[in-house]
């Protein structure tokens, strides 16, 4: 399958602590990378699709590290902007059972946060692209990121690249105001939205009438509503929602639904009940599922599918990566979900 897929966004430096300890228990950290689009990048090119990351890094050792774990991953990192003098980076701490796990970022006036407006010449990394993806995660960065995300929308439209957005609101980066003030006017451009329940209030504005995540009640029409009200009101076709049960941080059940706007039609997935293992990187997993489901030629309810269980296997891997091949989630969608050892 051919095929230019890029992703724009912040790669960060992960520090997490031995298993499912807290913040310097012990005087360990496990050093590695991690980031909303730079993870849906590493999927696709998991997933056999070309795939570009876009980003801006310090040239320093943490920089060319982070270009070579991209690679390392089969990201091609042709478009990289170099400059700058840090690279962001998070402190991750793995829950278990009733501890949630917790996120701490120190990313403020890293070198993609800081990054010169004419840094990237969006219409040469767009040519030849079939698809476009980037997530709220991007603008919320600041000024200098609102205009980068929108030009790169209108460089891929231009390009005729299918666009997606996933939602991802950071109560840490910006408040909802702004982002409705943002991402609202640019849901015009965008072809496929990926949200969660939280996403579609915080970002949209538009509320899930009937359904709680934290008790695990989901009312069907209540999403329906919701995701016929986003095409209807902002133009995307295809609208994402992911459901998450947070039974605890260890035991979740996962599945989304996808409103189709042009059949008028909601498709719901099956579900998993995950013991999860890393839950970061798992929404982004799901956006890569989807993209390679649809860009692959399956139809809605098929990418759907795969994309649920691209990332069921997420979960269950450790850091933001999703480490898995097509052939691993066919097997999982087609209804091998035994976990029994394949010799």
């Amino acid at each position: 399958m051919s095929g230019k897929v890029v992703t724009f966004g912040e790669i960060m430096l992960r520090l997490s602590p031995p298993g499912v300890e807290r913040l310097l228990q012990s005087p360990l950290f496990s050093a590695t990378f991690g980031g909303g689009e730079a993870n849906v990048a590493i999927g696709l090119a998991h997933f056999g699709l070309e795939s570009y990351y876009v980003t801006r890094l310090p040239t320093h050792a943490l920089g060319d590290a982070a270009v070579k774990a991209l690679r390392a991953e089969g990201v091609r990192t042709n478009f990289i902007v170099r400059g700058g003098s840090r690279i962001g980076i998070y402190f991750a701490e793995t829950g278990a059972s009733q501890r949630p796990s917790t996120v701490i970022y120190d990313r403020a006036h890293s070198a993609v946060a800081d990054m010169p407006q004419d840094s990237i010449a969006w219409d040469e990394v767009m040519a030849g692209a079939t698809w476009f993806h980037v997530s709220g995660i991007t603008p919320a960065l600041g000024d200098g990121l609102i205009a980068a995300t929108r030009a790169a929308v209108a460089a891929a439209r231009k390009a005729g690249a299918t666009v997606s957005v996933d939602l991802n609101f950071r109560k840490k980066l910006w408040s909802e105001e702004r982002a409705q003030e943002v991402m609202r006017p640019l849901m015009r451009d965008v072809d496929v939205v990926i949200a969660n329940e939280e996403d579609l209030q915080t970002v949209l504005g538009v509320r899930v009438e009937g359904s709680n995540a934290a008790t695990g009640t989901f009312d069907t029409q209540g999403y329906r509503d919701a995701a016929a009200g986003v095409a209807r009101d902002f133009g995307p076709r295809l609208v994402a929602i992911t459901l998450r049960e947070s039974l605890s941080a260890s035991d979740n059940g996962w599945r989304a639904v996808l409103w189709d706007e042009r059949a008028g039609t909601l498709i719901e997935s099956q579900r998993y009940a995950l013991r999860v293992i890393d839950r970061i990187g798992g929404g982004d997993s799901f956006a890569a599922g989807l993209i390679y489901g649809l860009l692959s030629g399956r139809g809605p309810e098929a990418a759907l599918r795969f994309a649920v269980a691209a990332s069921a296997l997420k979960h269950t891997i450790p850091g933001d990566f999703n480490r898995v091949t097509v052939a691993e989630v066919d097997a999982l969608a087609s209804g091998d979900a035994s976990g029994r050892v394949r010799r």
